[in-house]
Order: C-alpha cells, then sequence, then structure tokens
C-alpha cells in the first residue's frame, strides 16, 4: 500500500467509497482518503483522522454562515454520515406544521406548530438517517387541517403539529408537537401538544421537545376561531380568559410565538401557531412561520419553519373564502459542529 524512497513514504490514495469497500482491513492501516483531503488510520472499528478532526457530510454543507462551524442544513430527507473521527455537534430538529381549518361557515382554528427538539454536546459517530416532515395538507373546500408530518434525527422525532378545528363539527382543534385551535361549537378544553411547555429562545429542550396547546373555545363567543399552539407559547383562548373576554362572539386569536435559535449563524423563530379565523376578525400568526388567518398571501405556514397554517372561514367574511392556501409549514433538520 505504500511506496518508499529516499526522502518520504507515499500513501495509498482512496476515495471514500473505495475506503468503505475494502474488506479484511487490519488496525493501524493508514490511507489518504482523496474525498476529504486527510490521512486516515482504520483503528480496529472505523476510520478516524490522524489529526483528530472531525469530518461528516449530508444535507447542504455551510463553513461561512456561523464563524467557527460547520452547518449541515436538510430541508427533505437524507443522511448525515460521520466519515471520520466523533465529536460533540448540537442539532435541531423541527416537524412539520399542521393546516389551519378550512370551514365554509363563520369560524376556524389555526394550525399547531411542529414540535422542536434543540439538542447541544451529543457525541456522534457512524451515519445517520433524517426525515424531514412536511406540513399538514389544507382541506378544500372544506374541512379540518392536515397534521404536519414527524422529523427526526438521531432517533430522535419531533411531533407533527396538529390542525385546525373548523365550526361546529368537529370544532375541536387536533393534537400534535403543538395543539390546532378550536372554534366556535368546541369543548372549553385545550388541545393538547405534545411537547412540553415553557420554552425559551435558545435553550436545550427535553427529552419530549418543546410544543404548546391550541387555543381554546370559551363559551359565548359565537363564530370565534383561536390560533394553534406555537413551540414558545400557547395559541390564545378565545371567549373568557382569552381575546373577548365579555363573550359577544366574532373574534379571533393569534397563534402562539416560536422559539428562536441561532445554530445556522442567523438568529430566526421556529414552529410559530397559525392564527384563528372569526366572523369578523383574522388572528395573526406566531414569529416562526405561523400563517395568517383568512389572507391568500401568507395564510399558508411558511416552509422549513414548522409554522401552522392559518384558519380559513366562509366566503362572505373579510378576506376570507374558499380556495386560499393555508397548509403548514415543511420542517427542517440542522445540524452544526466546530470546525477547530
Amino acid at each position: 500500500m505504500s511506496k518508499l524512497n529516499a526522502n518520504s513514504v507515499e500513501l495509498g490514495s482512496l476515495t471514500t467509497t473505495q475506503r468503505n469497500a475494502l474488506t479484511g482491513v487490519s488496525a493501524g492501516t493508514v490511507i489518504y482518503n482523496s474525498t476529504v483531503g486527510r490521512v486516515e488510520l482504520y483503528d480496529g472499528t472505523g476510520w478516524t483522522t490522524t489529526d483528530g478532526q472531525f469530518v461528516a457530510s449530508g444535507g447542504t454543507e455551510n463553513t461561512t454562515s456561523r464563524s467557527g462551524y460547520k452547518v449541515h442544513t436538510f430541508t427533505s430527507p437524507g443522511t448525515f454520515t460521520v466519515t471520520s473521527g466523533s465529536a460533540g455537534v448540537e442539532y435541531l430538529i423541527v416537524a412539520g406544521g399542521g393546516a389551519g381549518g378550512h370551514d365554509g361557515s363563520n369560524s376556524a382554528g389555526g394550525g399547531g406548530a411542529g414540535g422542536l427538539h434543540f439538542r447541544t454536546e451529543v457525541m456522534l459517530a457512524g451515519t445517520y438517517p433524517v426525515t424531514v416532515g412536511g406540513g399538514g395538507a389544507a382541506s378544500n373546500p372544506q374541512g379540518v387541517g392536515g397534521d404536519g408530518s414527524n422529523s427526526s434525527f438521531n432517533s430522535v422525532t419531533s411531533t407533527g403539529g396538529g390542525g385546525g378545528g373548523i365550526q361546529n363539527s368537529p370544532a375541536t382543534g387536533r393534537p400534535g408537537g403543538s395543539g390546532g385551535g378550536s372554534c366556535y361549537g368546541a369543548p372549553t378544553t385545550q388541545p393538547e401538544g405534545t411537547g412540553d411547555s415553557g420554552g425559551t429562545g435558545g435553550s436545550t429542550s427535553p427529552s419530549n421537545g418543546w410544543g404548546n396547546n391550541g387555543g381554546s373555545f370559551g363559551p359565548m363567543a359565537y363564530a370565534a376561531g383561536a390560533g394553534g399552539g406555537g413551540a414558545g407559547a400557547v395559541g390564545r383562548p378565545v371567549g373568557p380568559g382569552g381575546i373577548n373576554p365579555v363573550g359577544s362572539g366574532n373574534v379571533a386569536s393569534p397563534g402562539g410565538i416560536g422559539l428562536q435559535y441561532s445554530i445556522n449563524g442567523t438568529t430566526t423563530y421556529y414552529a410559530g401557531g397559525g392564527g384563528g379565523h372569526g366572523y369578523a376578525t383574522l388572528g395573526t400568526g406566531g414569529s416562526g412561520g405561523g400563517g395568517n388567518a383568512g389572507s391568500p398571501t401568507n395564510s399558508t405556514g411558511s416552509a422549513n419553519t414548522g409554522g401552522g397554517g392559518g384558519g380559513i372561514a366562509g366566503p362572505t367574511t373579510p378576506a376570507g373564502g374558499q380556495g386560499y392556501p393555508n397548509s403548514g409549514g415543511s420542517g427542517i433538520v440542522i445540524i452544526a459542529y466546530p470546525t477547530s
């Protein structure tokens, strides 16, 4: 494998594919990996760089957006492969957001945001599949919003957001990473998000991830729609205890805000809930890609944020009408680690 002369030792040069195809490799074998441009040593269990450098590939790779770090961004399914070494990484996993309710009458709930996990100093070595969840599908011409799909990495799964309810039946928002918002005709109880509430921007998540309930519907809030939950806050209730506490109806509440992270070098909100749609009021989406209710331009949750879609109700309501897009936003997985 090597050739000696008076001045040097020339190592065998192999690509990563050629290296991985080798059989019967003895511990102590040294090669030059031309794919990554580094000398590698087989230690009996795997290949590692002789300088201890951690080398990985997968997704869209960037070494300039965050100073001193390499960032891998997955906006669709893929594989994160550690080529050499092992190191502690940080990662963000956001599931797809739920779609807002789409009602032909007077009120609809906003979609819940996708669940969010954030971890730091996780030791990785090997190959890891990455799943990126899509946003929940809008229901046309009307119906409860579709649930978002899960995202996963390193055996950790973030749950898709719950779809928003529609007036009278079924008016309760669906459960999910964050719950969808309820509207007129629902029980007063809030739908449960599957994540733990109480997250703050940049915080490491508990094992269950971050997520919150969608807004609940209160008595005497006729034709009212509540916002979906976000990673950072619940969707606000409508009726007593929330928006329009005197209960005259026709109101809407905003979606819960998401959480901010700077894993890719830019401080960004993720996982905001969609706004609810009342007969005479349009709720705004929560920061983090949540869609506004009833707007033809931004009712859909933003792509790669896990934001919930905004609620859409009847064709005679302000800025309302069937056919507006209000699906949930797709999720994202981001992995980052120091380069030195």
